[in-house]
C-alpha cells in the first residue's frame, strides 16, 4: 500500500549523521531521490574537510578563485541540484528533505512553493530566537544570510537541501569570487558582511531537537542507520562529481585574466 493511502501522517525516514563527507552525502541524496519511493530527512553535523560545492550549472572560472583553490588543494564538487556555490566544512550543518510530491499536501512541486514550505518548518525552529525569514532563496536573520538552499524536482519527487552556517572560517571565503548574479538584498556586500553564524543565535542541540520536532509535526518519523540504507543500495551512476585537477586547470587556463606563470600545477 502506498504511503499516500495510509491513515495518519506519511512516513519519513530520519538519518541523523555526524561528519559524513559531503560528496558521500550528495551521492546518497541523489540515489535516494532517483531510486527510492520513500520520504527522507537527512541531518549531517559537519563534513570532514573544507570543500567547495557548486550547483549543477556552475562554472569554476566564474565562481572560484581557482589559483588559490588549486594551490591549497581544496576539493571542488559539482552537485546534482541547482543553486549557488558554497564552501563547507566541519562548521556547516546540512539538512535535506527528499519527498514524494503527494505526501506534502498543498505544496505544488515547484521551487517557490517548496521553498516556502521549508521556511515554515524552520519558522517553528527559530521562533522566538531571532528575526528569521526566507529572503529570495536564502534563510536569513535580519539581512544576514546563514542558510543557502538548492533543489531538484522530478516527476513525482523532489529534494530540498540546505547548508547552514553554524560556524565558518573567514579565510575560507577567499576561495569564492563575488557572484555576478547575487540576491538584491546582498547590496554588493562582501562575504563576511553578508553572512552570519548560526551559533550566535541558538545552541546546536536545540537546532537539531527543534528541527526534528518540526518535521515530526508533518510526518511520522522513523530513525534509520546509514549502514542499513547503504546495505540496500545497488549500483547507481551519479551526476554529482568531484572535479579533477585537470578540469580545474582547464577552467583556469580558459579564464581571460589567467597568467600561465602564476600557478604551479
Amino acid at each position: 500500500m502506498s504511503q499516500g493511502r495510509n491513515i495518519g501522517p506519511p512516513l519519513m525516514n530520519l538519518l541523523n549523521l555526524r561528519g559524513l563527507p559531503i560528496l558521500q552525502q550528495l551521492h546518497l541524496e541523489e540515489q535516494l531521490l532517483r531510486t527510492s519511493s520513500e520520504n527522507w530527512c537527512i541531518l549531517n553535523d559537519g563534513t570532514n574537510a573544507p570543500t567547495v560545492v557548486m550547483g549543477i550549472a556552475g562554472k569554476p572560472s566564474e565562481l572560484l578563485e581557482l589559483e588559490v583553490v588549486m594551490e591549497d588543494q581544496i576539493p571542488v564538487v559539482r552537485r546534482f541540484t541547482g543553486g549557488g556555490t558554497v564552501i563547507v566544512d566541519s562548521g556547516t550543518i546540512f539538512a535535506t528533505f527528499i519527498c514524494n510530491k503527494d505526501d506534502v499536501h498543498g505544496v505544488q512541486p515547484y521551487p517557490r512553493p517548496i521553498m516556502h514550505w521549508t521556511s515554515l518548518l524552520y519558522m517553528q525552529v527559530f521562533q522566538g530566537t531571532a528575526d528569521f525569514h526566507l529572503r529570495e532563496n536564502d534563510y536569513v536573520f535580519g539581512n544576514h544570510k546563514f542558510g543557502g538552499n538548492a533543489q531538484s524536482i522530478t516527476k513525482n519527487r523532489w529534494v530540498h537541501h540546505t547548508s547552514f552556517l553554524w560556524d565558518y572560517e573567514v579565510k575560507n571565503m577567499a576561495y569564492l569570487k563575488l557572484p555576478t548574479r547575487a540576491p538584491e538584498y546582498r547590496s554588493a556586500r562582501g562575504h563576511t558582511d553578508f553572512i552570519c553564524r548560526m551559533k550566535d543565535y541558538l545552541p546546536k542541540s536545540e537546532f537539531f531537537e527543534k528541527t526534528i520536532a518540526s518535521v515530526g509535526s508533518h510526518f511520522s518519523l522513523r530513525p534509520i542507520k546509514l549502514e542499513a540504507v547503504e546495505a540496500s543500495m545497488t549500483a547507481f551512476t551519479h551526476s554529482t562529481k568531484l572535479l579533477s585537477k585537470q578540469e580545474l586547470a582547464e577552467a583556469l587556463g580558459s579564464h581571460p585574466d589567467y597568467k600561465a606563470d602564476r600557478v604551479q600545477l
